[in-house]
């Protein structure tokens, strides 16, 4: 039997929805410690999905697209994470999945290969990489020309869009909100891709520049100042900007709150309502905790968490060593 252990992950910005030049797709991330997905496999006969969950028919049709023929296996969900809130439950259940069934066969299927047989990276290669190494992840999206149009990971066959940044993420508090609500999905998140887009190329610019000069750096140099700087910015421009004005107002008081209470920067992950703030002290960090739960119980509900980045994906478990 084996135990697999899976991030979720923050989708900070979609970075090209214009295409004029090419490429479509990019994206920023971080992979998070928690919440995560925890599960346990052994083979069986047939496929069974053991625990009631949300992501049970998303890991079976996982497992069951590279099963070897006349296999089997039995998957226990142990620990789950919410879907449609931005963290990436889609793609890391599936990879749950797919890797069980990998590791139990000898497959020896990489991660990249086992996201493209069970469907996943269309649009972001985030998730994939999140699972694959963590840590703080930049992606170079897709060639226009093969994906044809603007369209979700979801509703995309893609293949997973090549890392361009891997680094770890520092050692950072990560104030982590998540509304009692769902964002865009399936049919709607479709449309508002074919509505939206082209997205204008100066804001396409906007976001590239901000990334490239100002993110990547604070990374690299350990500087929570201009790394939250340029989290608050992308929240004003380019497709995330669409993204934010599609939610409650109660989300968007609370990406406003976070920015003038303490963090040094806070915005929404992908289609949110997932919020986060990014602070360097537990007692900062534990007081706008309580403070958004209070805005959170006032409101929609929801829950707070404080959690930090994973710098090192996946964990794979081999529990009768």
């Amino acid at each position: 039997m084996i135990k697999i252990t899976s991030p979720s992950r923050l989708h900070l910005t979609l970075i090209d929805l214009n295409a004029e030049i090419g490429r479509v797709d990019g994206g920023v991330g971080i992979t998070l410690d928690s919440p995560h997905i925890q599960i346990s496999a052994e083979k069986a006969d047939s496929t069974e999905i053991i625990g009631k969950s949300h992501l049970s028919d998303r890991m079976q049709a996982a497992a069951e697209a590279i099963l070897p023929d006349s296999e089997g296996i039995r998957i226990t969900i142990e620990e789950d994470m919410p879907d449609h809130v931005g963290l990436g439950s889609g793609t890391q259940s599936a990879l749950c999945a797919a890797a069980a069934v990998n590791d139990l066969y000898g497959l020896e299927m990489s991660a990249r290969e086992l996201a493209i047989a069970v469907g996943r990276g269309g649009t972001s290669g985030i998730g994939v990489a999140s699972f694959e190494s963590g840590g703080f992840l930049v992606d170079g999206g897709h060639r226009f020309s093969d994906k044809g149009a603007f369209s979700p990971s979801a509703a995309s066959r893609a293949d997973p869009a090549p890392i361009l940044f891997r680094h770890d993420f520092p050692d950072w508090d990560i104030v982590l909100a998540i509304p009692h609500t769902k964002g865009a999905h399936d049919v709607q998140e479709v449309d508002i891709f074919k509505q939206e887009c082209p997205i204008p190329l100066r804001e396409v610019q906007d976001v590239s520049h901000t990334i490239l000069m100002q993110m990547m750096p604070a990374i690299m140099e350990g500087d929570i100042e201009s790394f939250g700087c340029a989290v608050n910015h992308i929240q004003t421009v380019g497709f995330k900007k669409l993204e934010v004005d599609l939610q409650p107002q109660s989300v968007r008081d609370i990406i406003e709150f976070m920015q003038d209470s303490g963090t040094y920067g806070a915005g929404m992950s992908s289609f949110g309502p997932a919020v986060y703030g990014f602070v360097d002290s537990k007692t900062q960090g534990k007081q706008i905790q309580r403070d958004v739960q209070d805005m959170l119980d006032e409101t929609i509900g929801g829950s707070v968490i404080i959690t930090r980045a994973n710098n090192s994906g996946a964990t794979i478990t081999n529990t009768e060593a």
